[in-house]
């Protein structure tokens, strides 16, 4: 990679692997290698990997314009090598720029290209015929460009590969669905603002009690205007991510403005019934919000300028807030908030803890009648206890104890 590396100059050039929120797939992860030069995105690579690690398919490769031509592309896909030593690489089809660019470039991996392979080495991973195709759709390009595209390297170049397609189509093994459940899970989602310049000092002030700092927040916010648009990860750090992420990406509409990114830890409420959502491999996204009731149960807030400083709390009782709506507003949603997400006079934020001994006090009652009457007929109609006699104990030399060794789980081995 020093080659590539040696044409960026000294701009400052960092690549950041963060998540992409995307929703082709349900059960393949989406993932980018984003780089930046003096701060500024400058080219991505994005790609989907298995759950398991074993594999991943290059979905998009890109360069600015006005950093092309320095190697950023050759650096982005090394880096992806390197983060994934063991995977499978599907690099898929490839259009004109893409494949001047893949003729140019030295694959670090070839054993791991799965083009360069045997069908009957990956074809658990992906479909033979869409490989097959992308496969002839390459050589066709190349051919067209006059491009030799490592062609001594692709296993069978060049030939027709119905046949072996065909064989091992049904070896394919779609990966199993596991997205998070809103119904059970805590999930995090987050938000970007540009606070007052007196309240953005105040909020990121750590001398002052974190809790009224996260109260702040939520009624600048609004209580009922809990983002409908973002993903809902189930970690903070993913949500964190997909701030510093949009912030690359869209840049606040005041230039130099200091802007906040407030993450929020967040459950369903009781008696909401789950909505309408996509699950995807470790986030959810709702549909058409009518106005998600949730319970805030924690904040983190952080300014983009120092991500490395973050504030957080804790809220219990947890505090009651809202998914903004997206379409019709729902009968509960608008019960408890105006039109601008505010909440209506006189009602609380605070969750009230339920007292599940109180509300269930005569079913309770009831039970441990119920126990205590069977206890006393297994009593009445068992005899008394017959005599054992305790086998005698080996004497043990004075100041020894006896103990029973203790065997500690091995840890498995990950091949």
């Amino acid at each position: 990679m020093a080659g590539a590396e040696a044409q960026l100059g000294n701009e400052g050039v960092a690549l950041w692997l963060t998540d992409w929120k995307i929703s082709h797939s349900d059960t393949w992860v989406p993932r980018r290698m984003m780089a930046l030069v003096g701060g500024e995105m400058a080219g991505r690579l994005d790609f989907l990997l298995h759950p398991d690690g074993r594999a991943l398919t290059v979905w998009q490769l890109a360069v600015e314009p006005q950093f092309q031509r320095r190697g950023l592309a050759s650096v982005m896909m090394d880096a992806l090598h390197a983060a994934h030593p063991q995977a499978w690489i599907n690099h898929g089809s490839r259009q004109a720029d893409g494949a001047r660019w893949w003729d140019a470039y030295t694959d670090p991996a070839p054993e791991r290209n799965i083009h360069n392979r045997p069908m009957s080495e990956w074809a658990a991973y992906f479909p033979a015929l869409q490989v097959a195709a992308h496969r002839a759709a390459n050589a066709y390009r190349n051919q067209e460009l006059g491009l030799d595209g490592h062609r001594d390297a692709e296993h069978r170049y060049g030939q027709p590969l119905e046949e072996d397609a065909l064989e091992w189509a049904a070896a394919y093994r779609e990966a199993a669905a596991s997205g998070p459940d809103p119904a059970v899970q805590i999930l995090y989602g987050g938000i970007r603002i540009v606070l007052p310049a007196r309240m953005h000092r105040v909020v990121h002030d750590g001398q002052r009690s974190a809790a009224e700092r996260a109260d702040m927040l939520l009624h600048h916010i609004g209580h009922g205007n809990l983002p409908h648009d973002q993903p809902w990860s189930t970690s903070r750090h993913a949500a964190f991510g997909d701030l510093a992420d949009e912030q690359i990406r869209i840049p606040p509409a005041q230039p130099g403005a200091a802007s906040t990114h407030v993450t929020l830890q967040v459950r369903l409420s009781a008696g909401q019934e789950v909505p309408e959502h996509h699950a995807r491999a470790d986030w959810v996204r709702y549909l058409d919000s009518p106005g998600i009731e949730v319970d805030v149960h924690g904040m983190a807030w952080r300014d983009a300028a120092t991500p490395w400083l973050t504030h957080e709390t804790d809220l219990s009782p947890p505090v009651g807030a809202a998914i903004a709506p997206e379409g019709p507003v729902s009968a509960r949603y608008a019960a408890r908030y105006d039109v601008i997400g505010e909440l209506l006079p006189g009602l609380s934020t605070r969750r009230q803890p339920v007292d599940l001994l109180g509300t269930r006090e005569v079913e309770i009652a009831a039970l441990a009648r119920r126990i205590t009457a069977e206890s006393g007929a297994r009593l009445d109609a068992s005899g008394p206890p017959e005599a054992v006699s305790e086998p005698r104990r080996a004497e043990q030399p004075p100041g020894q104890t006896s103990h029973r060794g203790s065997y500690a789980q091995q840890p498995p081995r990950l091949r």
